[in-house]
């Protein structure tokens, strides 16, 4: 079906059609909604399937995910063509399991199951199409189908009475298009009107029920297989339960006739049906590691919402953080619960106290587990090279150009992204390992203070980045301290100490007095040393870092965040980028580092990867 031969239901049929913008705009929010609430159940299924017994079971779950992800980003679009903002992180997100689909046939209870006859059922329910001329439902409605016929119809009925531009007047900036998700066989259509909206509608429904004139078709060719043609999700799941494919002359009635499907029943971990985290006590190790994945899914479902909300590049952070949560799940259902069964995800939100995203629009940067930083609040990002003298020593910090950004960016923090300095999600793809081992003890407690005259430097060896600022073009700072009665020698000191990027040297000018920190804005600076070297990441004015687990680093004035991924002393920057060479682009012919971008962009589906 094509848009010219889009449906549009007789308005006899729906008893409260969506009649204003704000109506319209609350319907495309529960269209969110719906759509994030087929992702828990999916997902329980695919980890629960052993890849090497049921690969072809694991296909058919994974591109149905997948493709459920796409339809929550053209919901997105959807909504914010409108004028709307997606919500993705509220409480009501992620009610207790069993529920209902939100604004849906309250007898169809969704569960966190492992894959099986009883979890097939609920997905054929789920993607159940609707009656033929059945009619258009908004709150309460029977099939996915017949709500969103009721969002296309709200849609023409608003465009007839108000015009398109009066109802499609949302930032086109924050549509996000083909460049920002490439993950299945479908379309990420950017919604601009009506035309576009309507195509955005049909995506969603054939590739859950297939084609309007009652075919089992969506119109795609199979992700994994393009020499087929891909049945909607409704007709997939059908494959599995029957065990035969569909060819081409099968129809709905006829059923699958084509070549075999192959399932072993038995090839599935016997996670426990609907699992919560008061079933184990605080401290257990089921418990830990539920409430480690809860947190991993909040992180996705946070970067989701800012990615639809004007952060487009965070999208592909969020695909990538599935890695991790795979992981996390596939472990789980290797502990053995009390009842027989494995444990396994709950899927349960996170309460805002534990959680290092709340602080609305406050500037920090928070460091993302075995991931990138993520720097909020509009940060002013920007580049700054060392300049040295002949001879390579250290002279000045030359402010660069600033650097284009959104409101909510992620930086690389493994050193191998494709964009550097922004994060493109490849920590996920090279299992980057972010341990973070920074000491926590404050600055006073580990610095060595060694006195001159009117002048007390003050050094903290553990944040030395070598940046060589200290060892001057004669003599190093320990050494002229002992001529500080003279102005010059103090105020040279002084100087070099102000360019220390990691803030390793301060000074006061008497022993336990004020340090003295020179006027820094609030900004992160990319930093290129001698020779084309990339350094740190330069913070600077007291913008508050948040390690993965929610806790602050000593909030300084001068901090160095690791770029390259190989400091000793992560997040922070110990100098290693110096030791390997690391460069923001690999020499000819090294393949050690930017390369890994191109083989993720090599992978059909990125998403089918990471789940």
């Amino acid at each position: 079906m094509k848009q010219t031969e889009s449906r549009e239901p007789a308005a006899a049929h729906s008893a409260a059609r969506i009649d204003t913008i704000d109506g319209l705009r609350e319907h495309l929010q529960w269209a969110i909604e719906l759509e994030h609430a087929t992702l828990p159940p999916y997902l329980c299924a695919l980890y629960s399937l052993d890849p090497e017994r049921n690969p072809e079971a694991v296909e058919v779950v994974s591109s149905v995910f997948s493709e459920e992800m796409l339809h929550l980003a053209l919901a997105a679009n959807l909504l914010n063509a409108v004028g709307g903002g997606p919500r993705l992180d509220p409480a009501r997100m992620l009610p207790p399991h069993p529920r209902p689909l939100p604004h849906g046939d309250r007898s169809l209870e969704l569960s966190l199951l492992p894959f099986g006859v009883e979890a097939l059922e609920m997905f054929l329910r789920i993607e159940r199409p609707a009656p033929p001329g059945a009619a258009a439902e908004g709150d309460q409605y029977e099939t996915i189908g017949q709500f969103y016929a009721a969002v296309e119809q709200g849609l023409r009925h608003l465009c007839d009475r108000l015009g398109e531009q009066a109802v499609f007047s949302g930032d086109p900036a924050r549509q996000l298009g083909a460049g920002h998700f490439r993950h299945t066989a479908g379309k990420l259509v950017v919604v601009r009107d009506l035309a576009s909206a309507l195509a955005a509608l049909e995506e969603i429904v054939e590739q859950g029920e297939g084609t309007s004139r009652g075919e089992v078709w969506d119109g795609d060719q199979d992700v994994f297989h393009p020499d087929r043609d891909e049945v909607g999700h409704y007709y997939r799941f059908q494959e599995l339960r029957i065990g035969r494919r569909y060819r081409r002359g099968d129809t709905p009635q006829s059923g699958p006739t084509g070549e075999a499907v192959a399932v072993d029943w038995a090839g599935v971990r016997p996670m426990r049906r609907n699992p919560r985290l008061a079933d184990h006590a605080p401290g257990s190790a089921i418990r830990t590691a539920q409430e480690e994945f809860n947190q991993t899914y909040g992180d996705i479902l946070h970067l989701l919402e800012q990615a639809f909300n004007g952060n487009p590049r965070l999208l592909r952070v969020a695909v990538a953080t599935m890695y991790q949560l795979k992981a996390q799940a596939q472990a789980l259902m290797r502990l053995p619960d009390d009842d027989g069964t494995t444990a396994g995800p709950t899927f349960e939100y996170v309460e805002s106290d534990p959680r290092r995203w709340d602080a609305g629009d406050e500037q920090r940067i928070v460091v993302l587990s075995n991931g990138p930083y993520i720097v909020f609040g509009g940060v002013p990002l920007r580049r700054k090279t060392k300049i040295v003298s002949a001879e390579n020593n250290a002279l000045t910090w030359k402010t660069g150009e600033a650097l284009e950004t959104e409101q909510t960016y992620a930086l690389c923090r493994c050193g191998h992204s494709g964009t550097k300095p922004f994060c493109d999600g490849t920590h996920a793809a090279i299992g980057f390992d972010g341990t973070e081992t920074a000491g926590e003890r404050p600055y006073r407690e580990l610095q060595h203070v060694h006195d001159g005259v009117g002048i007390s430097a003050q050094r903290v060896g553990e944040l030395c980045v070598h940046a060589a600022f200290c060892i001057g073009r004669t003599r190093p700072i320990a050494e002229m301290l002992a001529d500080t009665d003279d102005s010059d020698v103090r105020s040279d000191i002084m100087g070099r100490i102000d360019h220390c990027p990691s803030g390793s040297y301060s000074y006061a000018l008497q022993r336990g007095g004020d340090t003295i920190e020179a006027d820094l804005p609030r900004a992160v600076s990319v930093l290129e040393e001698e020779d084309g070297l990339a350094g740190a990441l330069w913070v600077t004015g007291g913008v508050p870092v948040l390690r993965a687990d929610g806790r602050p680093l000593e909030a300084r004035n001068r901090m160095t965040l690791c770029r390259c991924g190989h400091s000793a002393n992560k997040p922070l920057c110990d100098g290693t980028h110096r030791k390997i060479g690391f460069r923001e682009e690999p020499p000819a012919g090294d393949h050690r580092q930017g390369t890994a971008p191109a083989a993720a962009r090599e992978t059909r589906d990125e998403t089918t990867s990471a789940t």
